[in-house]
């Protein structure tokens, strides 16, 4: 797929993310002299044309007052894991679920399950409650509370005049 000039624009107008404004894509098409629907289309065939490999949103959980964010790995029966980790991942509070591989000896979890809150005392009883709901209340856990933030950002692109080429 190659893209026109205009294209290009649009690609460079949304690599530090949308507006925060109730028609983000509207907005957009002001600086690129699109209307709304011509920009969704546009990303849409990008997408569709591997241009965009990904458009999706980064919450900046921080600065929404959620200051205890805490990866809980549980090392759950493999027999159960999907089931389990399909249930976690439907709980409001948690905002990934996800399946690894136990690096055995060290490592003996294979469940990961994000919860964000505002304290951490929140973080530990909801992280309890998801336990409970599933009688996990034995199961061998580790809750890591983040420590640090690291800066978030979506893919950044440089536009050329043959292709458009990852840079982030």
């Amino acid at each position: 797929m190659e893209l026109n000039e205009q294209e290009k624009l649009l690609v460079s107008v949304i690599a530090d993310g949308l507006p925060l404004v109730p028609r983000p894509f509207a907005e957009i098409g002001r600086f690129v002299s699109m209307d709304e629907d011509a920009v969704i289309r546009s990303l849409s065939n990008m997408v569709a044309g591997g241009i965009i490999k990904r458009f999706g949103l980064i919450v900046r959980h921080h600065e929404l007052g959620y200051r205890a964010n805490a990866m809980t790995v549980w090392d759950i029966p493999d027999d159960r894991v999907a089931d389990i980790g399909r249930s976690f991942g439907q709980a409001d509070c948690v905002t990934l679920c996800y399946r690894r591989p136990r690096r055995l000896p060290d490592w003996p979890y294979n469940l990961f399950c994000m919860v964000h809150g505002r304290e951490r005392e929140a973080v530990l009883e909801q992280i309890e409650q998801l336990a409970r709901s599933m009688g996990l209340e034995d199961a061998p856990r580790d809750v890591l509370f983040s420590g640090r933030r690291f800066k978030q950002r979506g893919a950044h692109y440089d536009a050329t005049p043959e292709t458009l080429e990852r840079t982030a």
